[in-house]
């Protein structure tokens, strides 16, 4: 026998032999772990999901009655029973008819599917492409009659200048017509002119 098969025999036997040697100090230095310890959910996190359906990041469209367009989303969407879909940092966008754009934003709020209505609350704002930039605490919506109104009291900027009022609502009169935000209860209106450039 030459030594090149010499050789090669002696490698069958070692290079296996320093595979398992290997493999072995693999198993004998790692350290324990436990499972348990490394999950990534607090005891009360892992209770709400087992209790309640959640949805992340769920995303409604559709249109009113009038032919606005409207579309729903938020971060997350629980259901409980008993109670409303609840949503946390809802947001919404309507396209009127007529061109203009309203934009929604709360920190929470309640949407009805089988009502198609909303209820936002906590840090409201609306913003509409015609120049309002509007807060409140509370905004109730009607999708399918596109109606928006404000319970409690309304503060910030229209095109025309500062505005607080006690009450706002948005509303289509009739099929087909404009929808226009209409403010009572005690309206106070700072005017700010313009100016024009000539």
């Amino acid at each position: 026998m030459d030594g090149y098969s010499r050789l090669v025999a002696w490698l069958k036997v070692l290079l296996p032999l320093m595979a398992i040697l290997l493999l072995s100090t693999l198993f004998l230095l790692s350290r324990n772990v436990e499972p348990v310890a490394t999950l990534p959910f607090a005891n009360s996190e892992i209770d709400e999901r087992v209790n309640e359906q959640q949805i992340t990041r769920p995303f409604f469209s559709g249109t009113t009655n009038g032919g606005d367009r409207i579309s729903l989303s938020a971060d997350t969407m629980a259901t409980r029973s008993g109670l409303n879909n609840e949503a946390a940092e809802l947001s919404a966008q309507i396209d009127l008819v007529s061109g203009t754009r309203i934009i929604l934003m709360s920190d929470h709020g309640q949407f009805d599917m089988a009502e198609n209505t909303s209820t936002l609350a906590g840090n409201v704002v609306i913003t509409t492409s015609s120049g309002f930039n509007l807060s409140s605490e509370t905004l109730i919506a009607d999708f399918d009659s596109l109606m928006l109104q404000s319970p409690g009291t309304v503060q910030g900027f229209a095109p025309f200048g500062t505005l607080n009022a006690g009450r706002m609502r948005l509303q289509r009169q009739e099929t087909g017509s404009n929808a226009h935000l209409v403010f009572t209860n005690g309206v106070k209106l700072i005017y700010t002119p313009q100016n024009k450039e000539e």
